[in-house]
C-alpha cells in the first residue's frame, strides 16, 4: 500500500538579524540555512497495517506523511501510494486516501456539519446512496447525531475532530493517513476515535498510518511503531520490540525473609550502611537503588545480565520470601529517547 526509499527533504530557514534598532531590523536580510527534516526514510506497509509513527517534535514525521500523501515533493529518494507517486499523481491519489492533520480541519466554519459532509461528497463524486450509507455508519461510530445539524465554529475541539474523521471516510478511502489525530481531545473523545479507526480496520480492511505523542492510542490501535529520530527511521517493530531495544535498564524488587545468619554474614561485605542502619544488597550486575524493611529494589541492564542470572545470584545470598521483575513502561523508554535526543 505504501513504499519509501531513501525519503530525503530539506527546508530553508530565516533567521532575522539580533541587535540594532527594531525598526530597522526587519528592513535587512537575516542569514539562511538548510535544516534537513527528513534524512533517509525507506519502509513499506502491507494493506490492512496499522502503524504508528513516533518521534519528538521535529523528527521528520509529519514531513513523510505530507510527501506520502503528495502535498510536499522529496528533494530525492521515492515513494509510492496505492502504486503511484502521490506527488504526480494527487488527483488520483486523492480519490483513494483519507487525511485528517490534527490542527487543520477541511471543513467549512460557517456551515452546519451535515452541509460540509455533504460538500465532501460532491468534491469526491461519491453516489448519494453510498453516501447515506457511509454518513449512517459515521454517525453510528462517531456519535454525530447530538451536533450535526451545528456550525462547525460552535463545535468543541472532540466534536470537530470526530467532524473531521467523518469528512475523511465519507468516499470510502483504502488508507487514512492521521496526523495527531487525538491532539488535546479528552478520555471520552480519544476512546471513540479509536474504537471507530479499530471497526474500519477490522471490518473493512482500511489501512492506517498515524503519527501521534499519546502512547495509549499506540497500544490500543496500533501492531507495528515505526520511531523516526532525527529524520531517520531507528526502529520498525512491535511496542515490546521498542521496551527491548531501547529500554534496557530493568529493576529487581526482592523481599527478604526474615534476618538469619546467612543474612547477616554477608552484609559485611557491605561498605555502605543506609541511615537506618540497614546494610545495602551486594550482588554482583546490580546496584540496590532503595529500600523498605525487608523489600530492595535492585536496578540492572539486561544487555549485561539476563534477569534469570541476577534472580539466581540473590537466591543464592540471601534467604528470599517473594521477588517481581519490573521493566520500563513504554512511556518511561520513550520519554528517554527524547531526553537523550535534545542533550
Amino acid at each position: 500500500m505504501i513504499v519509501a526509499e531513501a525519503l530525503k527533504k530539506s527546508f530553508r530557514v530565516t533567521t532575522r538579524r539580533t541587535g540594532g534598532f527594531s525598526a530597522f531590523r526587519a528592513l535587512l536580510p537575516g542569514s539562511t540555512s538548510q535544516v534537513e527534516a527528513v534524512r533517509s526514510v525507506s519502509f513499506s506497509i502491507a494493506a490492512g497495517e496499522m502503524v504508528a509513527v513516533l518521534g519528538p517534535n521535529g523528527a521528520g514525521k509529519s514531513t513523510t506523511i505530507k510527501m506520502l500523501t503528495g502535498i510536499l515533493v522529496p528533494d530525492s529518494g521515492t515513494a509510492t501510494t496505492l502504486g503511484l507517486v502521490p506527488w504526480q499523481s494527487r488527483r488520483s491519489v486523492a480519490k483513494r486516501i483519507g487525511v485528517v492533520f490534527g490542527q487543520r480541519t477541511q471543513l467549512w466554519w460557517d456551515l452546519p456539519l451535515s452541509d460540509s459532509l455533504d460538500l465532501v461528497r460532491h468534491m469526491y463524486g461519491v453516489a448519494p446512496q453510498r453516501f447515506a450509507e457511509n454518513l449512517a455508519t459515521c454517525r453510528e461510530l462517531l456519535d454525530l447525531d447530538p451536533f450535526l445539524d451545528r456550525p462547525v465554529r460552535q463545535l468543541s475541539l472532540g466534536q470537530r475532530m470526530r467532524g473531521d474523521l467523518a469528512a475523511a471516510l465519507i468516499h470510502d478511502p483504502e488508507i487514512l493517513f492521521l496526523d495527531e489525530p487525538t491532539i488535546g481531545l479528552d478520555l471520552v473523545a480519544k476512546a471513540r476515535i479509536r474504537d471507530a479507526l479499530t471497526h474500519l480496520n477490522q471490518s473493512r480492511g482500511v489501512t492506517v498510518l498515524l503519527t501521534t505523542h499519546d502512547l495509549a492510542d499506540v497500544a490500543r490501535l496500533c501492531q507495528r511503531v515505526l520511531l523516526i529520530d532525527h529524520g531517520r527511521v531507528v526502529h520498525d517493530g512491535g511496542l515490546e520490540a521498542l521496551r527491548t531495544q531501547f529500554g534496557s535498564g530493568c529493576t529487581l524488587v526482592v523481599d527478604l525473609a526474615e534476618p538469619s545468619a546467612s543474612d547477616k554474614a554477608h552484609r559485611h561485605d557491605a561498605h555502605e550502611t543506609s541511615e537506618r542502619g540497614v546494610s545495602p544488597l551486594v550482588v554482583p550486575g546490580a546496584t540496590e537503588t532503595r529500600s523498605e524493611g525487608n523489600r530492595r529494589w535492585l536496578a540492572f541492564d539486561r544487555r549485561e545480565v539476563s534477569a534469570s542470572d541476577l534472580i539466581a545470584s540473590v537466591a543464592s545470598r540471601y534467604p528470599l520470601s517473594d521477588l517481581t521483575l519490573e521493566e520500563p513502561d513504554i512511556e518511561t523508554v520513550i520519554a528517554g529517547l527524547y531526553a537523550s535526543r535534545t542533550e
